[in-house]
């Protein structure tokens, strides 16, 4: 998927400027000469750091140095995302998640300014997100909505938890088709899928990596992927595009890396390119596909546009599916 693409299908939201980044010195023209710490505010084993540690792995032989892959998590992301917004635009720490966008929809008071605190820098790849329900129940999409038109919120759909990206994800699916369900939330992705497999639930919106297994055992049906092409993993099942919900297709749940703002311009442009080398690597793509994981080519400047945009619309989405704020 290329930035382009999703971007096009943001139409509500207005193509904002390149990011804001700080000047060049002479002491940033000789980076990296130290460890550097990536701090992913989850815990170990989420996807944002099984992410982060296969690449930064390769980014440290890129720049000679060891970069440092440490879990800050807690507040919903917010404690180790500030950590880094209040370090020193050196280049010494960075930020990688994925969910910085739906944070900002979430929270009234963040101590940080989203799209002021930090430069993006790259997007590390997006995992796909597929619509599930019981095997058998349905035969595609199409069918799904048109039993929930059917009965106005007789269905009801599963995520792992309030403002998670299987709520976004189905909520954006939700408006795109213009039906009602339930939402039942769950602490966590695992609980959520146990319950459409079991049946009670009728359908949920998971990354394809949760999925797979069940998928691939015959226990849940995959009706689409919420992605503009096909998911490598699943190829044989038909994105939102394909089912005629382009507008669910624009959901998208990836993983990037950040900067604090007024880190110097050859910085930036260092460590982006670091990081798309090392993306490229053998070790990075076989690692990738393993995850489910497809990645996001781009520019710095794309990346920027695509994540102020990207901010823009889950509030707008956050707001239209009255996801409490808190």
């Amino acid at each position: 998927m290329t930035f382009m693409s999703v971007r096009h299908g943001i139409a509500t939201i207005a193509l904002l400027g390149a990011c804001i980044a700080g000047p060049t010195s002479a002491p940033a023209q000789d980076w990296p000469t130290r460890n550097i710490t990536a701090i992913v505010p989850l815990g170990a084993g989420s996807a944002s750091d099984l992410i982060a540690r296969v690449v930064m792995e390769q980014v440290g032989k890129q720049l000679g140095q060891t970069i440092v892959v440490e879990n800050r998590p807690g507040a919903g992301g917010t404690i180790g995302a500030n950590a880094v917004a209040k370090s020193a635009p050196d280049g010494y720490t960075m930020l990688i998640y994925g969910a910085l966008n739906t944070a900002h929809a979430l929270y009234s008071k963040l101590p940080y300014d989203t799209l002021n605190d930090f430069i993006p820098v790259v997007a590390l790849g997006q995992q796909p997100l597929v619509v599930v329900t019981p095997a058998g129940k349905y035969k595609a999409l199409k069918d799904l909505v048109a039993e929930a038109k059917a009965r106005p919120g007789a269905l009801n759909y599963t995520s792992a938890g309030v403002g998670s990206a299987s709520h976004f994800a189905a909520e954006r699916l939700r408006f795109s088709a213009g039906f009602e369900a339930q939402h039942i939330p769950f602490k966590g992705a695992a609980e959520a899928v146990t319950e459409v497999v079991s049946g009670r639930g009728d359908f949920s919106v998971q990354l394809t990596a949760t999925t797979l297994p069940l998928i691939r055992d015959g226990k849940l049906a995959p009706l689409a992927v919420i992605s503009q092409k096909r998911a490598s993993s699943l190829p044989d099942t038909p994105t939102a595009v394909e089912a005629g919900l382009p507008a669910a297709a624009v959901y998208v749940f990836y993983t990037g890396v950040f900067l604090p703002a007024k880190t110097p311009d050859a910085i930036v442009a260092k460590l982006q390119q670091a990081i798309v080398k090392a993306i490229e690597t053998p070790e990075v793509q076989a690692r990738f596909k393993q995850l489910g994981v497809e990645p996001m080519p781009g520019s710095q400047a794309e990346f920027a546009r695509f994540f102020k945009d990207d901010v823009a619309a889950m509030v707008e989405l956050a707001k239209a599916a009255k996801i409490p704020v808190q």
